[in-house]
């Protein structure tokens, strides 16, 4: 039996839902996010008699904005306009993308008002099962409006909110509106401050929501709380595959993050994926960690960047990768394993595992011994496709070993951050925009933006719906010239 964990003070059922009272939110009067009592009613979301939507999405728009007597925002009509012209292609499943971060058209960025018009236009609309509207300015009022639609919509699959200064009172909107929610697989709620007031709203919401695959939280200041939250709540909940609880603001050097998510990792046999960048993690923290893997049986991308492990980590790493077989990637970028740290696992990697497929090293003060002792695994250990070193220090023996793994076909270059060139006789690494996830934060100006090589960690072990590589920018090539920036994804 799950038990239930404090939220805002008072303790929350698994299976209570709670209904917000009429609360004061940015200045406004907000009513109940949902007036039903009982899960039963909202099945027909999965109905497959989807009302079709009245007219087109752009004069829908415009209609309501005359209406409601709001501004129409010119960047969100010319992508309507694009939607509408993929609609009549037969195209279904497709993804709206209203970033605000778009440099190369004109964008004005969506506010809580404009969402709530926009958000009454996409409603019922059953060919729309992604939205992005990252980089804008929603704040609270416009989270208010995301929990409505989360209600009404019931082909919704995505939704990226990422950095829209929404607080803990929009976080904890938007955790009560998903208790009732059967469709949403992805939820990206990257670099919005919801602290750790909205965190437990989260952790409470992920003991009653048993649809929801990904949840994204990293920058969003939760508090050690709330990570604990998490981790207690994981222990029971056999939907979430992937879970992102980079930067948490921690107090303290007992490492505690660290140990409650090991002590979940050892009773949770559903996640796939997980996040631990900038716990303020060291060596006994990775040896935790690790002693959980001999027990877990179900991660297979597992991300510790940005912490404090030193070479003495990697020993108990190493260790574990001799017996663990479903561990695919591991980012260890940003820590300081150094030379003797990348020697341990190469020997692991040379003689034991055959796993691991992609290993990311940047920035860890390894030197030229190091970077040829992982060299010589990629060319022994055929699973280890992907490596990436750069930030590390090249010597010319280094240069010349990677330029022999790409040359003679045991590293593609597209698995790789480096490219070799030669001057004066004398071979070099130049850096190369790939990475496990170089495009989490932000995607190019020109070019695709959907491609493996920038992302590999996520397309390597893909988990909920990876719609979002890209955004805020326009397609390039023919339609580079209109103001419309969507990705569609045939059903």
């Amino acid at each position: 039996m799950r038990r239930g964990i404090f939220c805002r003070g008072f303790p929350l059922s698994p299976t209570s839902v709670i209904s917000e009272s009429p609360s004061r939110v940015c200045g406004r009067e907000w009513r109940r996010l949902s007036d039903t009592s009982s899960t039963d009613s909202l099945l027909h979301w999965h109905s497959d008699s989807a009302p079709e939507p009245i007219g087109s999405l752009q004069e829908h728009y415009y209609n309501l904005c005359k209406e409601k007597s709001k501004k129409i925002n010119p960047f969100i009509l010319h992508i309507l306009q694009g939607v509408d012209e993929e609609i009549e292609q037969g195209l279904e499943g497709i993804t709206l993308n209203v970033a605000g971060n778009n440099h190369l058209i004109p964008v004005e960025r969506i506010t809580g008002d404009d969402f709530w018009i926009l958000s009454k236009v996409l409603e019922k609309n059953p060919y729309i099962n992604g939205l992005d509207v990252r980089y804008n300015r929603l704040r609270d009022v416009g989270a208010y409006y995301a929990a409505k639609l989360l209600q009404k919509q019931y082909n919704l699959i995505y939704l990226n909110l990422m950095f829209n200064d929404i607080g803990p009172e929009g976080g904890d909107l938007i955790a009560k509106a998903l208790y009732k929610n059967v469709t949403l697989k992805y939820l990206r709620m990257t670099g919005n401050k919801i602290e750790n007031e909205g965190g437990m709203s989260f952790a409470a919401m992920l003991q009653i929501n048993s649809y929801l695959e990904k949840l994204d939280l990293g920058d969003c200041d939760l508090g050690m709380q709330s990570v604990i939250a998490f981790a207690t709540v994981l222990t029971q909940n056999q939907k979430i595959k992937g879970i992102n609880l980079n930067r948490p603001i921690l107090y303290g050097e007992q490492e505690e993050s660290t140990v409650h998510l090991s002590h979940m990792l050892k009773e949770n046999h559903c996640l796939v994926e997980l996040h631990m960048s900038k716990h303020d993690m060291r060596n006994g923290g990775i040896k935790q960690l690790c002693g959980a893997l001999y027990l877990n049986n179900s991660l297979r991308y597992l991300d510790v960047s940005c912490n404090k492990i030193t070479r003495d980590g990697m020993v108990f790493l190493a260790d574990v990768l001799k017996s663990n077989t479903t561990l695919e990637v591991i980012d260890l970028s940003f820590n300081r394993i150094e030379t003797a740290g990348a020697k341990y696992l190469s020997e692991t990697l040379t003689s034991h595992n055959r796993s691991l497929k992609a290993l990311s090293v940047v920035s860890n003060s390894i030197e030229g011994e190091g970077l040829v002792a992982l060299s010589q695994s990629v060319k022994t250990n055929l699973t280890l496709s992907n490596i990436y070193i750069w930030g590390n220090t090249f010597d010319e023996a280094t240069c010349v070993a990677y330029s022999e793994l790409i040359q003679m076909g045991y590293l593609k270059p597209d698995n790789t951050d480096v490219e070799p060139y030669v001057v004066d006789g004398h071979v070099y690494l130049a850096e190369v925009s790939n990475g496990l996830k170089r495009h989490y934060y932000w995607t190019p100006t020109y070019g695709q933006a959907c491609i493996h090589s920038a992302n590999a960690g996520f397309n390597l072990v893909p988990v909920g719906h990876q719609q979002d590589w890209g955004a805020g920018r326009p397609l390039v090539g023919e339609l580079a010239d209109v103001w419309i920036c969507l990705s569609t994804n045939r059903q």
